[in-house]
């Protein structure tokens, strides 16, 4: 299987002054084709450490993908850096990238400056991949086994993001005509409701029985709970998704319900796909997590079948006098409460008509209350069949209480239709 690796080039990444996101689209490009990228690195603006890092990079890997400084300016060393070390004898330039200049610059009403020109010269050495989206080709170093130990190649492509998503498809139809490819196969499960460590001691037996070729890993996520994901690297792509799934089959026993997916995926999407179709609609209130649970419900594409809306019932007055919330039940319970939360959720379900609806409250921080720690929260879900209450307590700042808080609210939600689901 054929190595890769990942370089990001510019001060700009390392001290955090711009996100890095190019890098997550090449691994998955990739990834795609059978190329596993097992290292990634980010170097400073500096022609040496250009020149070290790279070479070590093609030692290990047989493809090394690099973004960033390419610029006109004369902090962009990048280019120079891959001359000397590939050993170029010196500079030619690249008519049809010289073209893509001139038409680039002209539509933006800009003059063509001898240093916009200067972008078309490459070593001598390389091949060019013309970028047709910006102003700096995409060079492509070929070097054989009597070099680094083993064929590899190097591909320079520019750090603007959608110059490099843009020049993606040609950089991976250049490594597929030139590299052998295996497949690689993923496939994973969705679980909520368990934490990462509760959820890898109650599969261990489970985990321990995987064949050696087979690679499990935990990919916990704030508002989706954990991806599990199995990766089989080579083989007949057919032959590794069946014994994938005869795996997760074995899984389904130990976790249940706890499953909510068994492909990438998130739980507001999985309550659509029990919605969508059925004719039974949905509302929230919020007090705690503000809109959230409502933004991400919103975001599936159709939820409009089935989500009627929502109350963002933060303050008392507002639950007491839109969603009916008896008021005795605030000064004799607290607003974190059960009584709440289950008031709040009949509340917006009468007010909108909604066959089921969800509602949280609770103290996301920093202070809390003389009944509840901070990080507690009370959701309330109610359907034709009644309304049920849930407290949890999370110990996280308030943004990720926030977002534990919605997670928990979406899947108390899931695991309530389902419920009703199999009764019918």
């Amino acid at each position: 299987m054929t190595n890769a690796s990942i370089c990001t080039i510019g001060d700009e990444i390392l001290i955090g002054q711009i996100v890095d996101t190019n890098s997550s689209k090449i691994s998955r490009a990739l990834e795609d084709i059978g190329i596993k990228v097992t290292r990634m690195l980010s170097i400073g603006d500096d022609r040496r450490e250009i020149i070290d890092n790279l070479e070590n990079e093609l030692r290990i890997s047989g493809i090394v993908i690099t973004t960033g400084g390419l610029g006109p300016t004369k902090d962009d060393i990048t280019k120079a850096a891959l001359a000397e070390l590939s050993g170029s004898k010196g500079y030619v330039e690249n008519a049809t990238q010289l073209e893509i200049i001139h038409e680039i610059l002209h539509a933006r009403g800009l003059d063509v400056l001898d240093i916009n020109k200067a972008q078309a010269l490459v070593p001598d050495n390389c091949e060019v991949i013309p970028n047709r989206l910006g102003t700096a080709p995409i060079m492509v170093f070929r070097f054989d086994d009597d070099r680094f130990g083993h064929p590899a190649t190097l591909y320079s492509l520019p750090g603007v993001p959608f110059e490099a998503e843009g020049a993606l498809p040609d950089v991976i139809e250049d490594i597929k005509e030139h590299h052998s490819l295996t497949d690689i196969f993923h496939k994973c499960v969705m679980v909520s409701g368990l934490a990462e460590s509760a959820l890898s001691k109650l599969i261990e037996s489970w985990e321990d029985s995987l064949p050696e070729d087979m690679h499990l890993a935990y990919l916990p996520n704030q508002l989706t709970g954990v991806r599990l994901r199995l990766s089989i690297y080579g083989g007949n792509k057919a032959e590794e998704e069946r014994r994938i799934d005869e795996r997760f089959s074995a899984l389904e026993p130990i976790l249940g319900d706890k499953i909510y997916s068994h492909s990438d995926d998130t739980l507001q999407n999985a309550i659509g796909t029990l919605l969508r179709g059925t004719g039974m609609t949905l509302s929230a209130a919020e007090s705690c997590t503000g809109g959230m649970i409502s933004s991400l419900i919103t975001s599936v594409p159709g939820a409009s079948e089935y989500y009627l809306g929502s109350v963002t019932s933060y303050a008392v007055s507002v639950k007491e006098n839109v969603l009916n919330v008896p008021q005795e039940y605030v000064s004799r319970y607290g607003v974190v409460s059960a009584e709440v939360a289950g008031a709040m959720a009949e509340g917006v379900r009468k007010l909108t008509g909604s066959t089921y609806s969800v509602a949280t409250t609770g103290l996301a921080g920093p202070g809390g209350d003389e009944m509840n720690p901070v990080g507690t929260v009370w959701i309330g879900v109610s359907g034709p069949n009644g309304t049920s209450t849930f407290r949890k307590v999370y110990k996280n700042d308030r943004k990720r209480n926030i977002e534990r808080f919605t997670s928990a609210a979406l899947d108390e939600l899931r695991l309530f239709i389902l419920k009703d689901l199999k009764k019918g």
